[in-house]
């Protein structure tokens, strides 16, 4: 039986992108998103969740359909995937308890707001991780995820550019003497972005989120560029994972003294704009790490699959 974490974490995660597009903003034209006072490049947790999503799908594979789990139990489906059913997914609650939904209410026994709730944090990843408000018509209650996701920043500011493209075939016989179509295709030359992150202990508790869920995330985090890609995205490469870990559920330092700890040092001289990560270095500060934390630094994570 899998038992929640009993530790509060917090992280810093680094990745990097090379001449592609992180995040394209749909209000903008699909441009990378950015920062207009700093021009930072931006990457939304939203995005990184996705992708999240996605790698666990994939290394483990439950489909929707597939049996509950039983009790005391974690399976690994994912709720949020793209043109799901929230009210067929939420259905499945109970159905399995063979209760009949109320149009957006939660059953009136208290014990069975919590069986159905609990159905979902056990059955699907996701909302075990991060949470969802399941209150659609088939109600579910709303449970707040234990992990917390900042949004992503490049470490220097980056260059949003754009160029044109040409489709050489047409759709229709008729078009075949025409001009051929012109696109747009985004991208970044180059930016290192990071986020930072949070785990509380107190939440997975709620959830159920385990020590087995922690280090599908982290797996997750290190491998999911490796399964994602796309001409528009170009070379995303996930680079460092530093996990913070209390001794403690409600922690032993603050969040910002440990993310003050990792810093990333330009190698290059001033006004010599960077297109590697060769350019430059990470640096963490182990010796100030404060007392009932410890740290782990993580470069790479094989595949559990």
């Amino acid at each position: 039986m899998a038992e929640p974490i009993k530790n509060r974490y917090d992280f810093v995660f680094y990745f990097d992108v090379k001449n592609g597009n992180p995040n394209g903003d749909p209000d903008a034209g699909n441009m990378p998103r950015i920062d207009p006072e700093t021009s930072r490049g931006i990457v939304s947790d939203v995005c990184l969740k996705r992708k999240v999503r996605n790698y666990v799908d994939l290394v483990k594979g439950e489909a929707v359909d597939d049996p509950d789990v039983a009790e005391g139990e974690l399976g690994y489906k994912i709720y949020v995937q793209e043109a799901a059913v929230l009210n067929d997914r939420n259905r499945k609650a109970y159905v399995h308890y063979d209760m009949k939904p109320a149009s957006k209410k939660l059953p009136k026994a208290k014990e069975d707001q919590l069986k159905v709730t609990k159905f979902m944090c056990d059955n699907f990843f996701d909302i075990r991780a991060f949470g969802a408000v399941m209150t659609t018509d088939v109600n579910c209650g709303q449970v707040r995820g234990p992990i917390q996701l900042c949004f992503a920043e490049s470490v220097d500011p980056v260059l949003p550019l754009e160029m044109s493209i040409t489709r050489m075939a047409v759709t229709n016989e008729k078009d075949a003497e025409k001009e051929k179509t012109m696109g747009r295709k985004q991208y970044v030359p180059y930016g290192l972005y990071r986020a930072e992150g949070f785990i509380s202990a107190s939440l997975a508790e709620k959830t159920g989120f385990s020590e087995e869920d922690l280090e599908l995330f982290a797996e997750a985090l290190m491998n999911m560029f490796e399964h994602d890609r796309s001409a528009a995205r170009g070379l995303m490469t996930s680079r460092l994972l530093v996990l913070f870990k209390h001794d403690g559920k409600l922690g032993n330092a603050p969040a910002h003294k440990l993310f003050d700890l990792v810093k990333a040092r330009r190698l290059l001289p001033e006004g010599v704009e960077a297109r590697s990560f060769d350019d430059y270095a990470i640096e963490i500060d182990e010796e100030h790490v404060p007392e009932g934390v410890t740290l782990r630094a993580i470069d790479e994570l094989q595949p559990s699959a």
